[in-house]
Order: C-alpha cells, then structure tokens, then sequence
C-alpha cells in the first residue's frame, strides 16, 4: 500500500487556524533536529533502520516488509515513536511527547493513512509514514479534529485515518521526499543466498563485498550479515584474518567513507558517508596506481 499518489497543497497558511501553532512546532522541530536540511537527511535513515532491525534479511530470510508478522508491523509504530521522541530530544508527555508546551501524539504509517485514537483529539499529531514501493517518506504535523477525520463527527470510540479532505490540513516538514530502499530489496535473490549461506562471519562480510560491489553498505547490513557482536573487526585486515586482507587478495578494494573519502572519490565511485563502506575493483593499472597513492598496494 501507498500513502497518496497525489498529496494535496496544504492550506495551512497564514489565516488558517491552526497555522500559528503548528508552525511554531514545525519550527521545534527544525530547532532540535538542527535544521530542516539535516531532518531530511537523517529521518529516512533512521526510518529505514527501524524497518531493517525487524526484518533481518540474513537471519530470517525475509526481504520484504509485506513478509512481516502483523505483531511486527504493530511494534515498529512504537519503535518509530521512541527513535524519533530520542532524535528529538523531546519528553514523554500525556501522549506521546511535549513540544512547546503541548501534548502531541506521533503516529506512524506504511499503509494508506494513519491510525488516530479518540485521545489525540484537538491535539496537533507529527504524523510519519514510509511508502516502502516508491521509497518515499513523509512527516508532517495536523491538529486532529472531527472535521478532518474519517466519519466526520461520527464514533469518537473508534480509532480513525485522515480523510481526503483532511490531508490538506497537513503543514508537511517532508513530502514525497526520497527514502532508502531496503538494501535486499535491490539485490537478486540467488545473491542473498550465496552471501548468507556460509558459516563464519568473516566468509559472509567477505561475500557480501564480493557479490555487491560499487555501491555504499551501511554498518547495518554488514552487522545483519556478520551476525556476530564485534562486527566492524570483519572488516578490517584483522592480521591477514579480516575481510579486507581477504578481499584484497582477490583484488577487490574495501574502503569506508571515514577513512578512504579521498580515493573513493579519485576512483569515481559513489559517495559514501562515513560509517558506510564500499568494495571495488580496479579495472585496470592506472587505477591500482591511484590506490597505491592512498596507501593501499596491489597484491
């Protein structure tokens, strides 16, 4: 399921009723995440990996959200609730949190619309979702209220979505904005079984960087892939133990984003931000020459 194919402009501007207070909230937010640029960039980030930690590809061989326990699904809502409440900053209140002084509920959706209960009534609500099809996310603010409810002033015992007429009463911090796909989504699945299917943790990092090449991993995955506590040491040379001895024995360049920004960017390859990692292989002298100026020797 999606959220809208086509979200409509907000009419929360200056003369709208609610625009004072959600704007000053908004604001808040931008505040405490820093800004409006790294709220952008860290919330898909941190939704993704809300999403990952349950399905846990290597250990359970699930690809896919839609493969998720109805429990699952009900959990990550909670998890979205507390990682976002913590980004924040931000004090458990009467509902979920406080921001400036009043109580605001955060609801948190993959489907087509949120769940509302009847207790975030006339009360502003940081609404979240994720559109795992697309890769879209989104996160906005409303004041729930009958009148942009599902139902109208109907059964306030029931728990609710927005309706169409309501989601025009939004003030979005994020709309449509690009969200990471889930990195097993984006590999074939005779793939996953090569890199999962062996036993040690240091022959599935090593597979891993074998197989996907060319393109940031984060730390997540590879800890999903080692399954192991001290993950990062499969990546290191580790006295010739490591992943990286290992990889560069084939011929295969394992750099990081922390460490290797400089040739990363010399041989071309995405960027990586740090903490991410990146396997490659040079294609031809020229290349290992670039490598051999960063310090890294052709075997």
């Amino acid at each position: 399921m999606v959220l809208r194919k086509k979200i409509p402009t907000s009419v929360v501007v200056p003369g709208h009723p609610d625009y004072e207070l959600l704007t000053s909230i908004a604001g808040e937010i931008d505040r405490k995440a820093g800004g409006r640029a790294t709220l952008a960039s860290e919330m898909p980030l941190m939704l993704r990996d809300c999403i990952d930690a349950l399905i846990n590809t290597p250990r359970t061989g699930r690809r896919d959200f839609n493969e998720l326990e109805k429990v699952e699904k009900t959990f990550i809502g909670t998890h979205v609730e507390i990682v976002v409440r913590r980004f924040l900053r931000l004090e458990k209140g009467l509902l979920d949190t406080v921001i400036l002084g009043h109580d605001v509920d955060i609801k948190f959706t993959t489907g087509d619309n949120w769940t509302i209960p009847p207790e975030a009534y006339n009360h502003p609500c940081l609404i979240i979702a994720a559109d795992e099809e697309r890769s879209l996310c989104y996160m906005g603010l409303i004041v729930i209220r009958p009148g942009v409810m599902h139902g109208g002033a109907g059964n306030r015992d029931a728990k609710r979505g927005i309706s169409a007429e309501g989601f025009e009463h939004i003030l979005w911090l994020l709309c449509d904005h690009p969200y990471p796909p889930n990195f097993w989504r984006t590999v074939d699945s005779a793939t996953v079984e090569r890199i999962t299917a062996t036993r040690s943790g240091n022959e599935r990092v090593s597979a891993l960087f074998e197989e996907v090449q060319g393109r940031p991993i984060s730390r997540d995955v590879i800890d999903a892939t080692a399954r192991q506590k001290d993950f990062t040491r499969r990546t290191r040379a580790d006295n010739g133990r490591g992943a990286r001895d290992k990889l560069l024995e084939q011929g295969i360049l394992l750099l990081t984003g922390t460490t290797h920004p400089a040739l990363i960017a010399a041989l071309g390859l995405p960027f990586c931000r740090r903490g991410e990692y990146i396997s490659y292989t040079p294609k031809d002298d020229a290349e290992w020459a670039i490598a051999a100026q960063h310090g890294i020797i052709r075997p």
